[in-house]
């Protein structure tokens, strides 16, 4: 995970020195620019800590370092959105993959894995606009509510798994799905991590 932090630092300090603006002045800009990267490492890093998946969740999230800091709620927000954004992308493979392409048993898996994504994403969008209105007066009974249904967002997603477990890996459609629900099921997963760590922290 070292080197790519490290590589992501570098891209976002010349990404800032990019602009052409910034040419008088040069040293200071630079001093400024490496302090705001390494807050920014920071932030990322803190909240990442807590995940299974660091490097996905240091991947997925560093475009919020910015705005998140060191803000759980923010943070719990955008990992959960961007679940939510993976999570459509496989639904649409899900629903635009025909059945004529896979064998018997995987039509099987694939018709229960487009039911549970189905029932994924609408959980997480519940979680999304829980959490953009929290409250102090209600946020044990709220992060209650969000546990059970980023909960049953990642059941889905791993019983989808397990429905191809025993299905063939020659196919490349169904190595392409899997590799798809992997991927969601580990955001999903750093997302319930993160909203944990809110949580402990509270608003």
């Amino acid at each position: 995970m070292n080197s790519f932090i490290t590589f992501a630092l570098l891209s976002l300090l010349l990404a800032l020195n990019s602009n052409p603006s910034y040419a008088s002045g040069r040293n200071h800009t630079d001093d400024t620019n490496a302090c705001r990267v390494t807050r920014y490492s920071r932030y990322i890093k803190n909240a990442c800590s807590v995940t299974q998946n660091q490097q996905l969740c240091f991947r997925t999230l560093w475009p919020f370092a910015i705005v998140a800091k060191n803000n759980s709620s923010k943070w719990a927000r955008a990992s959960v959105a961007v679940t939510i954004t993976d999570t459509k992308q496989i639904l649409r493979l899900l629903l635009k993959t025909r059945s004529s392409a896979v064998g018997k048993r995987e039509r099987v898996a694939l018709s229960d894995c487009r039911e549970l994504f189905v029932d994924s994403l609408g959980n997480l969008y519940k979680s999304l606009a829980l959490l953009r209105k929290l409250d102090a007066d209600e946020f044990q009974q709220q992060m209650s509510d969000l546990a059970t249904w980023l909960s049953s967002a990642l059941t889905d997603e791993d019983t989808c798994l397990d429905g191809f477990e025993e299905t063939s890996i020659r196919s490349s459609t169904v190595r392409m799905i899997r590799r798809r629900a992997t991927r969601c099921m580990q955001l999903c997963s750093n997302a319930l991590a993160l909203l944990n760590k809110l949580a402990y922290d509270g608003l």
